[in-house]
């Protein structure tokens, strides 16, 4: 088991991996502006129940591009990201709200949103972090309100690769985090589609708050 970071190792971390995003956050927005998740939208979307219009929550919205497709829905769309570059971007590209806030520092309205979706954002957060994390994401969902998360997995490993922090975990670790939070499992998938495991490097799960 990893050693337990300390706040300023953990504040290092965060501010080491979000220089990285805001140094190259015009390359980042170019590489990702066509990417297909068609299939974490359906499966965030359906496992809501509530009536649209929804309040929901991009955690780590980048640049935007999930927030532009919920606001063409009729969604009200809200973003989060801790890169000030990707707020920026976020904010003129939807004209949405956006939050600039790091994963490890929220500051979120109880009860407010009916989904979140956390498409590749939550593997950011340290293990020892994520219990805490994930408990202030249930808090800021309504009653019967919904988490997507599409992490890459691996084998409960974590460490900076580059100058990014990453968190890895199995199916099994990750959903023992989640249920302890408060949350109860919907469904789950590897992506991309249609590929054998070992070429399907993401762990997609969908979770409801637990009353």
């Amino acid at each position: 088991m990893s050693k337990r970071l300390t706040a300023a190792e953990l504040e290092a971390l965060t501010t080491r991996t979000v220089a990285h995003y805001d140094a190259s956050a015009d390359r980042f927005r170019e590489a990702t502006r066509d990417h297909d998740v068609s299939q974490n939208y359906a499966a965030f979307l359906r496992a809501i129940s509530h009536e649209p219009p929804l309040v929901l929550l991009d955690l780590g919205c980048g640049p935007g591009r999930d927030l532009a497709y919920f606001r063409s829905l009729g969604h009200v769309a809200v973003g989060l990201d801790a890169s000030g570059r990707f707020v920026e971007m976020a904010r003129a590209a939807t004209g949405c709200e956006v939050l600039h806030q790091s994963f490890l520092s929220l500051a979120l309205p109880p009860a407010r949103f009916h989904g979140v979706f956390a498409n590749a954002s939550l593997f950011h957060v340290p293990a020892q972090e994520l219990p805490r994390v994930l408990v202030e994401l249930r808090e800021a969902l309504v009653e019967g309100g919904v988490l997507f998360s599409s992490n890459p997995h691996g084998d409960d490993h974590e460490g900076l690769s580059g100058d990014r922090y990453g968190s890895y975990h199995t199916l099994e670790t990750w959903s023992a985090y989640v249920t302890d939070a408060g949350f109860t499992p919907v469904e789950h998938y590897y992506r991309p589609a249609g590929k054998p495991r070992s070429e399907q490097p993401w762990l997609a799960t969908v979770w409801r708050k637990s009353g």
